[in-house]
């Protein structure tokens, strides 16, 4: 246990560091993929789009598991919050510009921008 700790905090200082656009692409195919593939007003849980992750994926995400990836995915969707690209739901609601991913406790949800 002791082990799985160490390495996850190891981790989690390197996704504070930027992704690269290998890492940056992966976690955006495949939150494009899952978002484009439900129909508004539908959403996605960020874990479903780390969970979508290949072992290889995985790997170059330097992350052993999809739950080493929740930080990056997170910062991903924020990313894309900001272009305009997805919203972020948290109990249903879409949560305001004001509101940082640092302002954020618990589950959230994301979904495509309406067309």
């Amino acid at each position: 246990m002791l082990q799985r700790r160490c390495f996850i905090l190891l981790h989690s200082h390197a996704f504070k560091m930027s992704l690269n656009e290998e890492q940056r692409s992966i976690i955006l195919s495949h939150t494009n993929r899952l978002t484009s593939t439900r129909q508004y007003p539908k959403t996605v849980c960020p874990s479903e789009i780390a969970r979508a992750f290949s072992a290889e994926e995985l790997e170059t995400l330097h992350a052993q598991s999809w739950r080493d990836t929740m930080e990056i995915v997170r910062k991903v969707v924020w990313e894309l919050r900001a272009e305009g690209g997805v919203e972020v739901l948290q109990k249903g609601e879409v949560l305001s510009e004001e509101v940082g991913m640092e302002d954020v406790r618990g589950p959230i949800r994301v979904r495509a921008t309406r067309s």
